[in-house]
């Protein structure tokens, strides 16, 4: 695991820093579990069905946080999680006031260790983290994001147990 996280992290910091587009933070809950996540965002300069008032883009997001387990069952454990995940945002185009978005995502994550307590175990590092979300983009350059996301996290039954995990998410972003 820790060879991983290392190549993940080289890869994820041999990016350009000035290339960052904006930051963000989370935070959430579920299934017995309190998450908080940083991120980077990379807006991408594609643009898809742009004839109307909305169009769909996207962008990178590269994360790193914890996740602290808090169940009944005890062993409670806190998890390191870091993810990269393309975003794809059907949003309003760029107008005065605040401009709604819906979002859906599939990424990767690395977690350690493999279990957040006694009955919840995930048995690889490796998972997939899906999410869908709606926001809001405000600011005279529709600057601040704030937004809800479900986000579903799992090891795609690679191996088994695969519980997984689910998280309610209040999410704000800056984009520079």
């Amino acid at each position: 695991m820790k060879r991983i996280s290392v190549l993940v992290s080289a890869l994820l910091f041999s990016v350009n820093v000035s290339a960052v587009d904006g930051v963000s933070v989370e935070y959430g809950n579920g299934d017995a579990t309190d998450m908080a996540r940083v991120g980077a965002i990379w807006n991408w300069d594609k643009q898809w069905f742009t004839g109307g008032n909305w169009l769909v883009t996207g962008f990178w997001e590269a994360s790193a946080g914890t996740w602290r387990g808090h169940s009944a069952a005890g062993n409670n454990q806190t998890i390191t999680d870091l993810g990269v995940t393309p975003v794809f945002r059907f949003q309003q185009k760029n107008l005065s006031g605040c401009a709604p978005y819906a979002e859906a995502a599939i990424g990767f994550h690395l977690i350690t260790p493999t279990f957040i307590n006694a009955d919840r175990k995930f048995s690889t590092a490796f998972q997939f983290g899906d999410h869908v979300g709606f926001g809001l983009r405000f600011g005279e350059r529709q600057q601040f994001d704030l937004g809800y996301r479900f986000q579903h996290l799992s090891n795609g039954s690679i191996k088994k147990p695969n519980q997984g995990i689910n998280f309610n998410q209040i999410r704000f972003a800056y984009q520079f």
